[in-house]
Parts: C-alpha cells; sequence; structure tokens
C-alpha cells in the first residue's frame, strides 16, 4: 500500500491463512538483549485488544560514546501490518549493530520493530481494532497503539525519525523528508546506499505527489511524526521500499540505508560547530 490510500473498510482485509508470530520474529533480539552490553528490550508497553494483552516492542540501543550528548534517534516499522519487510530489516540492523557497534558511536537508538502488532499477526494493514494507525497521530486518537507509541515520541525528545514502509504500487526505492532543513542533505546518500540494490522511483508524480529524483517534500495528516508543537523540529525521513523485489534485497536495502543516514549525520553533528 502507500502512505497515501484511502483506508479501506476493514471488512474488506484479508487475513493470512497462517497468521505470522511475533516471539519469531523477536526471538533474535530478545537472545541478543540477554546477553548484550548495548541492547536493552522494553516489555512494558502492554495494551488490550478483546481480552488479550499485546506488547508494542522497543529496543534500545547504546552505542559507544561519541565525546558528547548522544543523538536520540527514534526507528519504526509495521505500522502496517502488510508491510513485514521493514520489521525484518530492523532485526538485521540491531544484529549488524551489535557485531559493529561502533557504526552506533554517539547514538541512543530506539528501536519499534513492529508498530502493529495484530496487523502483523494477521497481515493487514489496519490494526485489528480496524483502524489505519498511520492515520491516528496527533489526533487525540483512542487507538492504544497510537497512544502508545506518541507517548514515546514525547518522552524521547528524538533528534531524527525514521520510518519504514512498502509501497506496492512502485518499482523503485523512493523517500519522504519532512522536518528540520537538514533532512533533505540525509535522505539523498540514504537513496543512493539502496540503488546499489535496486533504482530508485524517478517518477515525477508518485503516490499522487511531486516528487524530484526519488523525494517527496509533502506532508501529511495523521502520520506517525514529531509532536507537532516540538521545536527544534526533528529530521524525519520516510523510506519506501517496492514490494517486488525479493525480501532479502528490501531488507539490505533499508539496512545501507539506515546506515548511512547515522553515517551523514554524525558529519552534520561534527561540521555544524564550525557553521
Amino acid at each position: 500500500m502507500t502512505i497515501a490510500d484511502v483506508p479501506l473498510d476493514v471488512a474488506k482485509q484479508k487475513p493470512r491463512v497462517s497468521p505470522r508470530s511475533l516471539s519469531d520474529l523477536l526471538a533474535p533480539l530478545e537472545k541478543l538483549a540477554a546477553q548484550s552490553h548495548n541492547l536493552v528490550a522494553n516489555h512494558d508497553a502492554v495494551f488490550k485488544v478483546g481480552s488479550k494483552n499485546y506488547e508494542l516492542p522497543r529496543y534500545l540501543f547504546v552505542g559507544p560514546s561519541g565525546g558528547d550528548l548522544p543523538i536520540h534517534v527514534g526507528i519504526f516499522a509495521g505500522i502496517h501490518g502488510d508491510e513485514p519487510e521493514g520489521s525484518h530489516a530492523i532485526v538485521q540492523f540491531i544484529k549488524l549493530l551489535e557485531a559493529k557497534p561502533e557504526l552506533a558511536t554517539g547514538y541512543c537508538l530506539s528501536f519499534y520493530p513492529v508498530c502493529n502488532p495484530t496487523g502483523f499477526e494477521d497481515g493487514t494493514r489496519f490494526s485489528r481494532g480496524g483502524k489505519d494507525l498511520n492515520r491516528e497521530f496527533w489526533k487525540n486518537s483512542a487507538e492504544p497503539e497510537a497512544r502508545l507509541l506518541q507517548a514515546e515520541l514525547v518522552s524521547r525528545s528524538f533528534q531524527g525519525i525514521i520510518s519504514l514502509h512498502t509501497d506496492d504500487t512502485c518499482d523503485g526505492f523512493y523517500g519522504i523528508a519532512r522536518g528540520a532543513t537538514l533532512t533533505k542533505n540525509l535522505i539523498e546518500p540514504a537513496l543512493r546506499a539502496a540503488e546499489k540494490l535496486f533504482p530508485r522511483d524517478e517518477r515525477s508524480i508518485i503516490d499522487g505527489f511531486a516528487a524530484r529524483h526519488g523525494i517527496i517534500y509533502e506532508t501529511f495528516e495523521g502520520i506517525l511524526s514529531a509532536p507537532p508543537k516540538v521545536r527544534p523540529r526533528p529530521f524525519e525521513i520516510i523510506l519506501e521500499t517496492p514490494a517486488a523485489p525479493p525480501a532479502y534485497m528490501k531488507e539490505a536495502a533499508f539496512v545501507a540505508a539506515l546506515q548511512t543516514i547515522l553515517i551523514e549525520y554524525q558529519k552534520f553533528i561534527a561540521y555544524a560547530p564550525n557553521l
């Protein structure tokens, strides 16, 4: 699905025959967190759907000290349950950081690999509550997933927010730039890194919005984003992979883009005092 799609009637969704397993997805991260000096698993963000309790999975990776205050970045995936590529990419990226923690030097990274646990299980865009959660932010929503994520976005005071999505209407990788003016200087290198695996989307109109070299600069209402009144604005990047390539290529493209954003932002922080 695309970010601008009008939500469909929840009754039209087609659940997967075999539900996905959250525990299977997260098992590698739980194992790493149990023995890691850098990775912490948080299990207290619980909500109820019917009579069943669900958890909003959260992981914190603290990189080696960079000599200054840590840079706080939030990385989100799985807000649409039928877009598992981003969730798997976060697992792969955390594995990479655990093997090479120097890649996260100076960072405090908050990971939210499955923002829509019931949708992930069911393989549906909407949550089991019948909502497209990416239309529920900063609208006084009653949806528990949105409320929990909003609390995180407020309390963590992120300097950067990155969201991972899949678009089944495009043939190339593209991004959406929001927030701080430096965002455009981060998203272009990220797209170059991803297009080593498959091309970027070079259309002038993507998802109904004007685009330049695979980047959309429009704003959207209700999507996962920084609190509306927060200042200064963090950089906000949405990365969109096409649905067609093999899963391992999509995950690798996301991992390459994420790694590049961290590198480029560190360069900016190092350069900023000389401006």
